[in-house]
């Protein structure tokens, strides 16, 4: 097994240094860290998670707050997951997966304990009950989301309320002047989770600046949800022509019921969806989307963490990043992709 001593002498320092470099305590130069993680990494060199955080007063453990809710896509959120825990280890910490429904019970237990120094909250909605004990005496938290008041917290999200002005804005362009929204789970907006009402809000504001008829419907993902809410659309405005879904689940069924019904995409009716690229791209109609940075989300929000746990007084967070540790909102820019099923609307028949 490779030892501290080991890697100091690779890499040419002493072995406080690696130990420094290990725990974040003092600052080092940003070219003896590389030099020094670059040994570690060359070496295979793996701390002893009992004896660094005896060492240390630091578990180097990162808790992971990701509700699996059966209304929320669970792949996305497992992707997010997945990237936390491989930047998180990128930088010597291990994470520690809270996948129940327990809100502040579940922060108080892991951080009380001392098992996590610290904590990335998944699926934020805006008025989040776990805010309050954040503020009050919390450990270093990062969100990925934004709650409607994020003073004095640290995020990093997608700008969902820019995501559905694109969606609307390219659907308008095309000539579309009747736009239904096949929307989450009723139960997403019962919680009113941030995403999902930010991506709304987006959608209504850019349509009434775009004189745009906008309809918007909750919907479970099953089949015969999206039937219902069809049905309901067909009824209810019987001059859509182009519908924006964000709802990975019902994206097929929308397709699949499209076809049923004898209208083609995007001759007949235009979809536009809010979704993982893999998604959109595989879908029996290859999608123009909004595509969610799960990874990049995953990964930034480590890196705020990391520069708020390291505290270095030059802001510099051991990372690619520009962070600087302190609390704020980083929001990524949407970008729409244009694929096969959008395009203007049919020419309405003479005196519709």
């Amino acid at each position: 097994m490779v030892t501290l001593a080991e890697v100091a002498r690779h890499a040419g320092v002493s072995a406080s240094t690696v130990s420094y470099v290990l725990s974040g305590k003092r600052p080092i130069s940003a070219v003896t860290r590389q030099r020094v993680r670059a040994s570690i990494e060359h070496l295979g060199y793996q701390p002893h998670a009992g004896a660094r955080a005896l060492a240390s007063s630091r578990s180097r453990i990162i808790a992971l707050m990701v509700p699996l809710r059966t209304d929320m896509y669970v792949p996305v959120m497992l992707e997010i997951a997945v990237s936390v825990a491989t930047a998180a280890r990128a930088h010597g910490y291990d994470v520690l997966l809270l996948t129940g429904e327990e809100g502040p019970s579940a922060l108080r237990r892991v951080t009380g304990s001392g098992l996590a120094e610290a904590v990335i909250l998944m699926d934020v909605q805006l008025d989040d009950e776990r805010l309050p004990l954040l503020r009050a005496a919390g450990p270093p938290a990062v969100l990925v989301g934004l709650p409607a008041d994020p003073a004095g917290l640290n995020c990093v999200d997608l700008d969902f309320e820019a995501a559905g002005a694109l969606c609307v804005d390219h659907l308008a362009g095309l000539g579309h002047r009747e736009i239904a929204v096949v929307g989450e789970s009723p139960g997403v907006y019962a919680r009113h989770t941030g995403f999902a009402e930010r991506t709304l809000r987006g959608l209504r504001s850019r349509a009434a600046e775009r004189d745009v008829r906008l309809l918007h419907r909750p919907c479970e993902g099953s089949h015969d949800a999206v039937a219902g809410v069809l049905a309901r659309v067909s009824d209810e405005r019987p001059g859509v022509s182009a519908f924006v879904v964000q709802n990975e689940t019902a994206v097929e069924p929308l397709l699949a019921l499209l076809r049923r019904t004898g209208r083609a995409v995007p001759e007949d009716v235009s979809v536009v969806a809010v979704c993982a690229d893999q998604i959109a791209a595989q879908a029996s109609v290859a999608l123009t989307s909004v595509a969610i940075p799960a990874h990049e989300l995953g990964r930034r929000a480590v890196e705020r963490l990391i520069a708020r746990l390291v505290g270095r007084p030059d802001g510099d967070c051991d990372c690619d990043c520009d962070c600087d540790g302190v609390a704020g909102v980083e929001l990524l820019t949407p970008a729409l992709t244009v694929r096969d099923s959008s395009g203007p609307p049919p020419p309405r028949a003479p005196g519709n």
